[in-house]
């Protein structure tokens, strides 16, 4: 299952992050068990990794939409 752009800005950053936090966990997971031999869909790592890196990707892009302090506004 893989997560759009769009989607993931709908959340909360307390979303984000909770949603980042499981996905690093399966991920994981689904590497002992690429190590073990017993993964059976191998690209669903590939998938994993792409939807951290979105996650990662809109957090940023977040942070740099805020005010700096000391800044003209």
């Amino acid at each position: 299952m893989s997560l759009s752009a769009k989607e993931l800005r709908s959340k909360s950053r307390e979303e984000r992050d909770k949603l980042l936090a499981e996905l690093r966990t399966e991920l994981i997971k689904l590497r002992t068990q690429a190590q073990v031999g017993t993964l059976k869909d191998t690209a669903r790592i590939r998938i994993v990794r792409k939807n951290i890196a979105r996650i990662l990707t809109i957090n940023r892009e977040e942070e740099l939409k805020k005010p700096v302090r000391g800044e003209a506004e």
